[in-house]
């Protein structure tokens, strides 16, 4: 294969009309300039130049092999300025994974809102709750919420927010069945599962001031699907385990009320996962400042306030 930088040389001795003039321009030596086109020469079996003291010009298959040098330099120097512009504005596609219920309703619009920003952006996502191979499905970000603690992992990670979980149940559903008022309480009323199948189901509860709790129950409804679950809560099917992201507008609009006080499941975390720091796309490194920021903007304890007073119009999310 041609030495590229052979090509560049040739092309830039031809533009200006003679080794000095292209050494001055390009500031590589004459003498590396001379020696690279005799080497090119040598390697076509071809004179490209006929040079004297007072004379230059192109052999004709020195011109045949510029014109095609040129556009190989052309070339080089699109791609050159495609890469460049990418360090300037963040551009090209972005694969990202996402669990379903968070995509739904939280990240979501924050991915629209990035698009919005960066016209040049182009977001390919999966809705998958499995657990996926960043590396293998070639994915740029993985975002994933969990409880701690979390294993280690070769891929970098980069937490986002926290994810308070609530125990919830429909106004209607309380008053039919009167409201628990304490745990002891809560094992005889209806209830969902969100998880996998299991012979017994618990929910563990973290109190007020440290103490720790299990309440067992027997569930009307099992499945993996959280927004299932909050669809059976919201038409009185049980109580249920659901985060604050998936539920705090229900919480705040009043459909759906805290069934204990002081006592919530243990907290998740949100996070993402990426391979690596080195050589992230612009893209990518501004997707993920976006979403840090975004989830940052996210007041829990604001939230808290709001549903426990019911109709403070002045409750909000979002600060």
């Amino acid at each position: 294969m041609l030495d590229l930088n052979a090509l560049y040389y040739f092309v830039q001795v031809v533009d200006h009309g003679g080794y000095h003039a292209a050494s001055r321009a390009t500031g590589v030596p004459t003498s590396r300039l001379s020696r690279s086109i005799r080497q090119l020469e040598t390697h076509l079996s071809a004179r490209l130049l006929n040079r004297s003291p007072r004379h230059f010009a192109l052999t004709e298959a020195g011109q045949a092999f510029y014109t095609h040098c040129q556009q190989v330099v052309l070339a080089s120097d699109a791609a050159q300025a495609a890469i460049a512009q990418q360090h300037i504005e963040p551009q090209g596609t972005i694969r990202l994974s996402c669990p379903t219920a968070l995509l739904n309703f939280v990240v979501g619009g924050m991915i629209s809102r990035y698009m919005a920003r960066y016209p040049l952006v182009k977001v390919q996502i999966d809705s998958t709750n499995r657990e996926v191979d960043v590396v293998r499905e070639g994915l740029d970000i993985a975002l994933v919420a969990k409880t701690p603690p979390i294993e280690d992992s070769n891929l970098v990670m980069k937490r986002l927010s926290r994810s308070p979980q609530e125990l919830v149940a429909s106004p209607a559903l309380l008053a039919r069945y009167g409201h628990p008022g304490h745990m002891d309480n809560v094992a005889g009323l209806p209830s969902l599962h969100w998880g996998p199948q299991a012979r017994s189901y618990q929910w563990q509860l973290q109190g007020p001031a440290g103490q720790s709790a299990t309440v067992c129950h027997q569930p009307r409804l099992v499945t993996d699907d959280v927004i299932t679950i909050r669809r059976c809560a919201l038409e009185h099917g049980g109580i249920a385990q659901l985060p604050l992201l998936v539920c705090f507008k229900d919480l705040q609009q009043g459909l759906l009320v805290p069934v204990l006080d002081g006592w919530q499941p243990p907290e998740a975390v949100v996070f993402a996962l990426f391979p690596s720091r080195q050589g992230m796309p612009l893209s990518v490194r501004s997707l993920l400042d976006f979403l840090t920021d975004s989830f940052g903007d996210m007041d829990f304890s604001n939230l808290q306030a709001g549903y426990a007073a019911r109709g403070d119009e002045d409750a909000c999310f979002m600060r």
